[in-house]
């Protein structure tokens, strides 16, 4: 039978990488750590560790594992939460998910049907798809939202699959360009190339663009165009700031609520000259059971992000994209 405690052993050893910084965390002594490694590789009949001098570095082999490992560690102190803390009760929603304003709307319109519950934990986190993927593959979020460009997402559908997880198609959109009110831009109908040469774009640190090979976010590359003049921001409300007091720059965005605009001060505004479309798709475990909390979440997203593209792409006078079925089809 797995010893469970051994599976413990080699999680932490993967996040120590040495026997010994593990061994202190564990308040195990080193010889008996090692011997439960090899009891554990002999078990499983596969090699987990290559031991260096630099410490144990995991194998291909080991590396699934210890992803398989923490999964189901996750889900023993879930379990464990629920029966010996008394949790039973309490409601849970989490979730991972790019920049995205219809989402960022839809959870806040989602925040306002968890008032009359007594017990319910809810997590929100913005992150890029590697993230996304990694929180759900490890157990410790339910749900989460990757984006990628539309040629790739047979690729992307196929990747996941392998990794067990089911993806759902929630929306598709064109970046705009967004700027304050005082920019020489904003009575524009649209906007071309040829007009931001001159201008600064700000970008995002850590954009949640996906490249192909890796699922992990790209540098500014991914944007449209870029200028000569540029500003790397790592935060959203420092974005807002700049794009109000400085009326020479600009931001690529996915479209956002007129509501939204108006209250930040912000004008969007249609390129057509971009032609690059982008994907928005759930993504879950295969054996996923979804919750009360996550059908609401499901509905409403679905809702915001049906408005966000007929309405908002409408007021933009640009190409209507296709709505999605996606909250009928899941519920």
């Amino acid at each position: 039978m797995l010893n469970i405690m051994h599976v413990r052993y080699a999680v932490e050893i993967a996040k120590s990488g040495t026997l010994n910084k593990a061994a202190e965390k564990l308040m195990v002594a080193q010889p008996n750590l090692s011997r439960a490694m090899k009891e554990l590789e002999e078990y499983l009949g596969i090699t987990i560790f290559n031991r260096t001098k630099k410490g144990m570095d995991l194998t291909p082999e080991g590396e699934k594992f210890i992803l398989d490992a923490e999964k189901v560690l996750s889900e023993i102190e879930e379990v464990e939460n629920i029966y010996k803390f008394g949790e039973a009760k309490k409601k849970v929603f989490s979730i991972s998910v790019p920049r995205a304003n219809y989402i960022s709307d839809a959870f806040s319109k989602f925040t306002s049907s968890l008032i009359d519950l007594e017990q319910c934990d809810t997590v929100y986190r913005e992150t890029d798809n590697q993230g996304a993927i990694r929180t759900i593959l490890n157990g410790n979020f339910r749900l989460g939202i990757v984006r990628f460009d539309t040629q790739y997402s047979r690729y992307y559908k196929s990747v996941l699959s392998e990794k067990g997880l089911k993806m759902e198609y929630v929306s598709n959109f064109r970046n705009v360009i967004m700027v304050g009110k005082n920019s020489p831009l904003a009575n524009k109908l649209e906007i071309h190339y040829e007009d931001l040469k001159d201008k600064i774009i700000i970008l995002h640190g850590a954009p949640f663009m996906p490249t192909l090979s890796s699922f992990q976010s790209t540098s500014s590359s991914e944007v449209p165009i870029k200028t000569e003049k540029q500003i790397i921001v790592y935060d959203r409300a420092s974005q807002m700031e700049i794009l109000n007091d400085n009326p020479e720059t600009f931001i690529w965005s996915d479209p956002m609520s007129p509501r939204m605009a108006e209250k930040l001060g912000l004008v969007q505004i249609n390129c057509p000259d971009n032609k690059k479309e982008y994907k928005d798709a759930l993504i879950y475990r295969k054996n996923y059971q979804f919750t009360e909390l996550d059908k609401k979440f499901i509905e409403i997203l679905s809702s915001v992000s049906d408005d966000y593209v007929t309405n908002i792409n409408r007021e933009l006078e640009g190409p209507p994209l296709p709505k999605t079925p996606y909250g009928k089809r899941l519920i």
